[in-house]
This record gives structure tokens, sequence and C-alpha cells, in this order.
């Protein structure tokens, strides 16, 4: 499949920029094809590594069906949003991407993704502690990625060169 360019190009971060944001925010939107052919779109937290997004989920609901159904997804991360009232503007830096969501089935990617995501969200916590925590709930966990095919980001005007 052949992506849309940016519209504005000048606007356009690097794709360097672009990973950065991703490695350091916490929470982003995914959309994907839902229930009767709506979108369905869901903030969840997630980790970046090896040009995929993973994320965990329960072993059944709505999102887990989407994927299913349709491996095509876009995730969206938002890292700065400063309203300007006087000038009826925001000052903005966000990503999006595209690519292909899947269930994790291989048990080391599983185990690695689960463990990344850990320290990424509870970084002081120990090995002991985090390896029990993910003992406990491993036959409740479900990891999904995303295999990014194409990402984007942008920044308002304002921002650049800043």
């Amino acid at each position: 499949m052949e992506f849309r360019e940016m519209r504005r190009k000048k606007q356009e971060l690097s794709y360097d920029e672009c990973i950065k944001i991703l490695e350091k925010n916490t929470s982003g939107v995914l959309s994907v094809l839902g229930d009767g052919g709506y979108p369905y779109a869901v903030p969840l937290n997630y980790v970046y590594f090896d040009n995929k997004i993973y994320f965990h989920c329960a072993r059944s609901g709505h999102k887990l069906d989407a994927v299913k159904n349709c491996d095509k997804a876009s995730f969206c991360v938002i890292n700065q949003d400063v309203v300007v009232p006087e000038e009826y503007t925001s000052h903005y830096q966000s990503v999006i991407l595209f690519g292909r969501a899947s269930v994790v089935t291989n048990e080391a990617e599983i185990h690695d993704s689960i463990t990344k995501l850990a320290i990424k969200y509870a970084p002081n916590d120990t090995a002991d502690n985090r390896n029990k925590a993910i003992e406990n709930d491993y036959n409740l966990l479900c990891m999904l990625k995303i295999e990014i095919e194409h990402i984007t980001g942008k920044q308002a005007k304002e921002l650049m060169n800043n």
C-alpha cells in the first residue's frame, strides 16, 4: 500500500523525532475496524521497540475481536498540546503510525514485550517483584503488537526550529 504524503511538509517531524516521541510517551490511541464496520478507537498504554508497538489486553473483548477480524490499525500519540486561546490555535506535536496488528503467540516475544512494558511503567520496581506480577497474571494476559509500516509526525508551525 502506498501511504499519503503529509500535506504540510514543512511541519513534518523527522523519523528520529517520531521515534523519540514514541519512546518517551506513555499512552496513545489505537484505532481499528470495530463492530459493524465502525471505527473503534481506544486509549491504551504501550511500549515501543524493534519497530513495533506492544500493548496488552484481556483474552476477550472488542479490541481483540477487532484485531482478529481486520489486522489494519493506526496508532496516535500526542506529545504536546498547549492551547493558545489568544491565537485560536494550539502548539502541538503528534505521531501517527499505520501497521498490521496481531496477537503475539511466540512465548519469548510475549515475555520480552510484557517485561519491557512493565519496566517502562514501573522502572523502579525490582526484577523479582516484576517477575512475580507477570507470573501471577500471565494466564489472563494477551499481548498484541503493531508492526509499523508507515509513520509520520507533525508539529505546529510555531514550534518549528524551537
